[in-house]
């Protein structure tokens, strides 16, 4: 059973930085997708970045240039470096596997398994 726990949400000024990371346990492929999404209060949830098989990324327009996706080479970690908080970034994120294809995408209904999420505030 696979299982994503996230951790590393908290406040921060905007301009700041917030470093998240997930646990991923359990057996999935190599060729597995996985992912950061989010949610703010009243909105859809909307994928942030997503890494796939080979270390391919794809990124969210607003995430372009200010966060970084990355995982460790065991694949069990994965990690979402965010700079330049904006407001507007305040949202609980999300980690998720996507264990049936090699190309990541950043829609939710790819992404069998799910963490908890980690709140992330950014104050004006």
């Amino acid at each position: 059973q696979v299982q994503a726990v996230e951790s590393g949400g908290g406040s921060v000024q905007a301009g700041g930085s917030l470093i998240l990371s997930c646990k991923v346990s359990g057996n999935f492929r190599s060729t597995a997708s996985m992912g950061w999404f989010r949610q703010a209060p009243g909105k859809s949830r909307e994928g942030v970045a997503c890494i796939g098989e080979g270390g391919k990324k794809n990124y969210n327009s607003f995430a372009e240039g200010r966060f970084t996706i990355s995982e460790a080479a065991d694949r069990r970690t994965l990690v979402l470096q965010m700079s330049n908080l904006k407001r507007e970034d305040t949202a609980m994120y999300y980690c998720a596997v996507d264990d049936s294809a090699g190309v990541c995408v950043m829609a939710s209904g790819h992404y069998e398994i799910w963490g908890r999420g980690t709140q992330v505030t950014v104050n004006s």
